[in-house]
């Protein structure tokens, strides 16, 4: 039975419907069913609904207390925490970045492998009628799209790695021109090529100029504190501290790689001393990439402009947002103290199920908090999507006077609930009636009114609740 608590009284909500006994399970097919119902599947999803729809997968990672879950396993961590086994759980968003779906994997499973399972949901439950999947480069790879996304009829937004982005840059075998010339490109803008290594494929070629300029300054710190490394090591040779080309050999390897630009040198090692120079060629064929990416995917041009398509592949970054909200916030999806299987797939479940919530509550609350809720206008900012995301105008008054347009102060997410949690129920005994109590709903602040507006919520402030009997705990009853 669901206890009637004092908050429901004060938003004036009906939760009568949830009092009867109600049972959950994990089903065989790895869904929540409460009552012996499924709770997602063949459901309409509002964020989902349309004939060409985008959603956005990623994946990310929680460690576990405990070593008793069939799921968990050592593998790559996102959270960093070295030495705790974890699991990992794909998450699947709307364009909006609503989150709509959570599956999990062991721990040690890798982003392509998590691919298969998330096209399946998609089809089955969802029933859309056409559906591109956007995923990062890592988890949307070739193979997966030859053997998962195509046989299953879905359309997809991806990106190329470098070592494909390469193959642009060959000419044909016939004397064609290469596709992909990065000396030609204009900065910020996105240039549509094709190319014989992707058939059927449309390529947009984007080239930020802040993104090239910070990775030549990064590989040049990089390349000078690899010769500093390297004159250390000469040194050591020449006072007669470091003998021997096998140790001059560990040597090298262990502090001339480090930094990962060992490859842009040659290095002559040698039982008297050690020498060294640049290889300037391949820095300089490094370089021609630098600021470049690509843009993949299968859906033609009357579906998806070239600067859409990197518009949806950029809102990846509100998967991320999902990940830190489950994390760094008060759902605290981390770390997994439960040790069964259903109870790790339940945990995450409940904390996507919430995430959804707090996501429905922050669109409608945007207008008191610290977050944009103009993003025509804040897209009017900038002329590409190659451009860094800027805000809007009415974003900077509010960070600017810390009031929103109702002239209200401004508040986080966290302390515009902590205002709200000021809402009290106070019971009130009357002398000479012990038996008798009165509830008296604290009167709103202008933020919470605001608040409830926005949220739809009416609190009942016209008739205060009686009640008979002591204490009075569960069981509230009108008048």
């Amino acid at each position: 039975m669901i206890d009637v608590h004092a908050q429901s009284h004060i938003a004036n909500i009906d939760v009568s419907p949830l009092a009867a006994p109600h049972t959950m399970r994990i089903g065989p097919d790895g869904l929540i069913h409460v009552s012996g119902r499924d709770c997602g599947s063949g459901r309409r999803i509002r964020h989902l609904e349309g004939e060409n729809t985008l959603i956005l997968h990623d994946v990310s990672s929680s460690y576990l207390e405990g070593r008793r879950c069939r799921l968990a396993a050592f593998g790559h961590s996102r959270d960093g925490k070295r030495g705790k086994r974890q699991i990992v759980f794909g998450l699947l968003c709307a364009a909006d970045g609503c989150p709509v779906a959570v599956e999990v994997f062991p721990g040690n499973a890798g982003d392509p492998s998590t691919v298969a399972s998330q096209v399946d949901k998609v089809r089955k439950r969802f029933g859309i009628g056409r559906v591109a999947l956007v995923g990062d480069r890592g988890m949307l790879t070739t193979a997966r799209i030859r053997e998962d996304l195509e046989p299953a009829g879905l359309d997809w937004i991806s990106a190329l790695k470098t070592s494909d982005i390469r193959k642009l840059l060959r000419e044909g075998a016939d004397g064609a021109p290469a596709p992909l010339v990065p000396e030609a490109l204009v900065p910020d803008a996105v240039a549509e090529v094709t190319g014989p290594d992707f058939p059927g494929e449309r390529l947009m070629v984007c080239l930020n100029p802040r993104l090239r300029e910070e990775r030549a300054r990064k590989r040049e710190d990089l390349l000078k504190a690899t010769e500093e490394a390297l004159e250390a090591i000469a040194a050591s040779v020449r006072s007669g501290r470091l003998k021997g080309r096998e140790a001059i050999d560990r040597r090298v390897g262990r502090d001339a790689n480090r930094r990962k630009v060992g490859k842009h040198f040659e290095i002559d090692v040698t039982d008297g001393g050690i020498s060294w120079r640049r290889l300037e060629a391949r820095i300089a064929a490094e370089a021609r990439l630098d600021g470049v990416y690509v843009i993949r995917t299968s859906l033609d041009s009357a579906s998806l402009g070239p600067e859409a398509a990197v518009e949806a592949y950029k809102s990846l970054a509100r998967v991320e947002r999902a990940f830190l909200t489950m994390k760094a916030s008060r759902l605290r999806i981390r770390p997994v103290h439960v040790y069964s299987e259903d109870h790790v797939r339940a945990h995450v479940f409940l904390c996507m199920l919430a995430c959804h919530v707090e996501w429905h509550m922050r669109q409608r609350l945007a207008p008191l908090l610290f977050e944009d809720d103009d993003r025509e206008g804040a897209r009017a900012q900038r002329n590409s999507p190659v451009e860094p995301a800027r805000v809007s105008e009415r974003a900077k008054a509010k960070a600017d006077t810390k009031l929103s347009p109702d002239g209200l102060p401004v508040h986080s997410f966290r302390t515009l609930l902590d205002d709200l949690s000021g809402m009290a129920l106070n019971q009130l005994r009357l002398p000479g009636h012990d038996e008798t109590l009165l509830c008296v709903v604290t009167a709103p602040t202008p933020v919470q009114k605001r608040a409830f507006q926005l949220l739809g919520v009416k609190p009942d402030q016209n008739v205060p609740i009686r009640l008979t009997g002591w204490p009075a705990v569960a069981g509230l009853e009108n008048p």
